[in-house]
């Protein structure tokens, strides 16, 4: 009777210690009003060690062409209209005809390459810092955790070129990389992830638009729970891939998205998708300077990009 009494005792200290680790990560290191996460790792000092990496003036643009055929996470879609306001039937504007063409975009945010803000993904309802879902969003834009809030990243950027790792052109579905894929991978290219840094895998994955896109969208290689932990724990400001969702599918486990959670409620580590790595990984370009200034919609949930790899 004694030992079922401190057994029971143990397990509920224990259920009880763990509803509490388990709440930890609503609370930012950085104070309970910060809303830009791993980004505070970005200092002037990191900025200017990351510009050593420039030798050559070498850039690669890290963003793909988007139109209405790319394919992307259901149901996004994207679709561009070109016009010509006020010129219909006239041979121009003024005495010397000026004519010009304007764009107007209706499309989702989260098509081609893109950021993901601290807005985007939670568990139940509530996001990076404790941030609840009802406090915040709104549909005419977040008021908390918008795409505006993040600095200019300018940092160290490191690829991890996985497709060399396991000698393929393009890494299979379902292949995910933990601690040991990690690490093996930074020790075959001599290089060290450190905080502040910018981590971006190359699969070969981007590869199949096009060419496959069936198979594109029904599952990819990437990033692992285990990796997850381990990557944000070194302290990396953001984590990419040229896959569609950076992390692995199918899934680990019966979980969903868990690693966004990981990278993006729990440590406030941004993530960036569908990035353009084959140029960067033909020329075993591992460590760069990366530079990324997002467009800064109010509100935002993410935002397209082209982030540049200078080396």
């Amino acid at each position: 009777m004694r030992n079922t009494l401190v057994l029971c005792c143990v397990a509920v200290l224990s259920a009880i210690s763990g509803t509490a680790s388990a709440q930890d990560w609503t609370k930012s290191k950085w104070g309970p009003n910060d809303e830009i996460g791993a980004a505070n790792y970005m200092t002037p000092e990191l900025v200017v060690k990351a510009a050593s990496l420039v030798k050559t003036g070498k850039t690669y643009a890290l963003g793909i062409p988007v139109t209405s055929q790319t394919p992307a996470y259901p149901p996004r879609t994207y679709k561009i209209t070109v016009v010509q306001p006020g010129q219909a039937g006239s041979p121009g504007l003024g005495p010397n005809k000026a004519t010009y063409n304007d764009d107007i975009l209706d499309t989702w945010v989260g098509i081609g390459s893109q950021l993901d803000g601290l807005g985007h993904l939670g568990v139940e309802h509530v996001y990076y810092n404790g941030n609840k879902l009802a406090d915040f969003a709104d549909p005419n834009g977040l008021k908390k955790l918008g795409i505006e809030k993040v600095p200019p990243m300018v940092t160290r950027g490191v690829l991890l070129d996985m497709a060399a790792y396991f000698k393929t052109d393009v890494v299979k579905e379902g292949t995910a990389f933990n601690v040991k894929e990690i690490e093996e991978a930074a020790k075959q290219q001599n290089v060290e992830i450190r905080q502040g840094d910018v981590v971006i895998f190359h699969t070969g994955w981007l590869s199949l638009i096009g060419k496959d896109d069936k198979r594109y969208s029904a599952g990819e290689p990437g990033l692992g729970v285990e990796g997850a932990k381990y990557l944000t724990g070194k302290g990396a400001v953001a984590v990419g891939a040229d896959t569609w969702g950076l992390e692995v599918l199918p899934f680990e486990s019966k979980n969903v998205f868990e690693v966004h959670q990981i990278l993006l409620a729990m440590n406030g580590t941004y993530i960036l998708e569908n990035m353009d790595t084959a140029a960067l990984a033909r020329d075993k370009g591992y460590e760069f300077l990366f530079v990324l200034g997002q467009p800064r919609w109010t509100g935002g949930v993410q935002a397209m990009i082209n982030p540049i790899a200078i080396r």
